[in-house]
């Protein structure tokens, strides 16, 4: 609808309304969702067209022009699934702001609302951005206070009775445990989080957000709730609600908005009680394509020109949390066709992809990465993905594998792209092994992007000045001419707003450095394979460093000195 439409101004030409309509059909996302992820408009001008098009005034709307107790007109399942706002209501008419006002299950579910409580209702057509805003300020913030005092109430009842662990799973399946743990899941991921952490201490149980990498403490409980808030996560993981002396893993499903949310759960024993970290597995997160990493000029070509290759080893380095696994499962989409087979031991599969044989390694009954790499080299694979190389005997298959004609993806912890070498010397592959099995060695650290709706440009500090210039100075001589910089540069802060929920920063891009085998490095491996040596040769390949990457999004206005800073010192 809103494609043709594009199509038929001259907005898009007509190779580029069949990528979308492919790429829509694909990936099964809405029109106005992959016109947005690609920038061909603007929102605003996007929702201007749909508005035209469904003869639907457009509305624009702040938080403040809504009154909390409308919310109570519609359930918040109904508000949240489809997207639906109550507006206002001004005697027997209900107005409701609808991103998808086409959506006919939305239609029906308004008409029998409309029914059920007798008034009629008027559509306007709003925006995600302020479907989004007004959904999370203005939704009644009771909701949980209210579900824990009834969860309180619930479980005093039980401590009078002295109750068994028995009784305790009977609390679990309580409405007020329910909705609770609902709403703490519900909360992080509709915030974007990455990760809960439920905490507990001497008087209250902490309940921390990661968002964008940094911790946020959002709400404090009564310490009474934490056996049976901790008892319900169990349960959903599959996990023994008795056993608290030992840490547990597990995981389990939700379906959220038409799309499957995994959660993966870990306890840990402290001397408060048990702690739970519970990992939000969102693939509308956590599954990027290639383009979308961070990946750019000589460091995309590269990366690109070694996966095109029918062998080799590919090994993406940094520390935990530095998004190795997300860049190794862009580089598994961007390979899944139908004529090639993959597969992957993982621990854990985070993300299931369609297509590849994704298989869990369990260390506890014997199937290790190592074993696993055995049998699946019996599996006749093209392409084959090892989670993490850990020690001799799996850096040795990995290897052996690479040499005898498979593409092989994996990670290890080094600090940089250099350190591959010499780590996998440590671990006992052999050097003259090295030079015919490697291919590429990827370094990675992940800053957070600016919002492109609040950030502004700044004059930068002397000091920030000189580090910019002097980093510059540093870069390869093909990418110095490239840059047109003058002595009057500026970078950009983010001023806060609340699309970004006041924090200056709209989700997080990897910063990399990518180090290639040539023929001079493999005489270095044969001969003298010291860091030293690698990073001369480094230098003579034009590998761009991370903290010089960094500096180049900060020019671009991506993040900010401070973030790569952090990341790179």
């Amino acid at each position: 609808m809103i494609i043709e439409e594009l199509r038929k101004s001259g907005i898009l030409t007509e190779e580029q309304e069949k990528i979308l309509k492919k790429e829509i059909e694909i990936s099964g996302k809405r029109e106005e969702e992959v016109i947005l992820e690609r920038k061909i408009l603007g929102e605003e001008k996007l929702f201007t067209i749909k508005s035209q098009i469904l003869k639907i005034p457009l509305k624009k709307i702040e938080p403040k022009e809504i009154s909390p107790i409308l919310f109570k007109e519609i359930p918040e399942g109904t508000v949240n699934f489809y997207k639906i706002l109550p507006l206002s209501k001004k005697g027997n008419v209900l107005e409701v702001g609808m991103v998808y006002p086409e959506d006919l299950n939305a239609i029906e579910a308004l008409k029998f609302l409309a029914r059920k409580k007798g008034f009629e209702i008027r559509i306007f057509l709003i925006t995600p951005s302020d479907f989004k805003k007004i959904f999370e300020q203005t939704r009644p913030k009771e909701e949980i206070e209210e579900t824990l005092r009834e969860l309180e109430k619930v479980i005093k009842a039980e401590v009078e009775k002295k109750p068994a662990a028995v009784e305790l799973e009977k609390i679990t399946e309580e409405a007020p445990i329910i909705k609770a743990v609902a709403s703490i899941l519900r909360y992080g991921i509709e915030g974007e989080s990455s990760d809960i952490h439920i905490e507990p201490f001497k008087d209250k149980l902490r309940v921390r957000y990661r968002f964008l990498g940094m911790l946020y403490s959002s709400l404090f409980l009564p310490i009474t709730v934490h056996p049976a808030i901790v008892a319900r996560i169990k349960i959903l993981a599959n996990l023994r609600i008795d056993e608290t002396r030992i840490p547990q893993d597990g995981r389990f499903s939700i379906e959220v908005g038409g799309r499957k949310i995994d959660f993966r759960v870990s306890t840990f024993p402290t001397a408060m009680g048990e702690k739970v970290a519970i990992r939000i597995l969102d693939p509308k997160v956590g599954l990027r394509k290639m383009e979308e990493l961070g990946l750019i000029g000589r460091n995309f070509e590269v990366v690109k020109k070694a996966i095109e290759k029918p062998f080799g080893m590919i090994l993406v380095t940094g520390p935990t949390g530095s998004g190795k696994t997300t860049t190794l499962y862009a580089i598994l989409q961007r390979l899944n066709k139908e004529s090639v087979n993959i597969v992957t031991l993982e621990d854990p599969v985070e993300y299931f992809i369609e297509g590849i044989n994704q298989s869990q390694i369990k260390p506890e009954i014997g199937y290790t990465f190592a074993t696993g790499l055995r049998h699946i080299l019996r599996q006749d694979p093209d392409i084959i993905m090892v989670g993490e190389i850990r020690d001799k005997e799996t850096a040795e298959l990995a290897v052996h594998a690479a040499l005898t004609g498979h593409l092989v993806l994996s990670t290890l912890h080094t600090n940089n792209a250099i350190g591959v070498i010499p780590r996998l010397i440590d671990l006992g592959v052999p050097p003259f092994l090295i030079p015919y099995s490697l291919s590429l060695a990827v370094a990675q650290r992940l800053v957070r992007r600016l919002c492109d709706k609040c950030k502004k440009e700044i004059k930068p500090s002397k000091e920030m000045e000189d580090l910019i210039l002097e980093e510059i100075e540093k870069l390869p001589s093909e990418e110095k001419k490239k840059i047109k910089i003058s002595y009057d540069f500026k970078i950009y802060e983010g001023k806060g707003c609340d699309e970004c929920h006041k924090t200056g920063f709209s989700g997080r891009i990897g910063i990399f450095e990518v180090l290639k085998m040539t023929k001079n490095l493999e005489e270095i491996i044969l001969k003298e394979p010291s860091e030293l040596k690698i990073l001369e040769e480094a230098k003579r390949q034009g590998m761009i460093t991370m903290r010089q990457d960094g500096i180049l999004k900060v020019l671009q206005g991506i993040t900010t000195i401070e973030e790569v800073l952090r990341e790179t010192s």
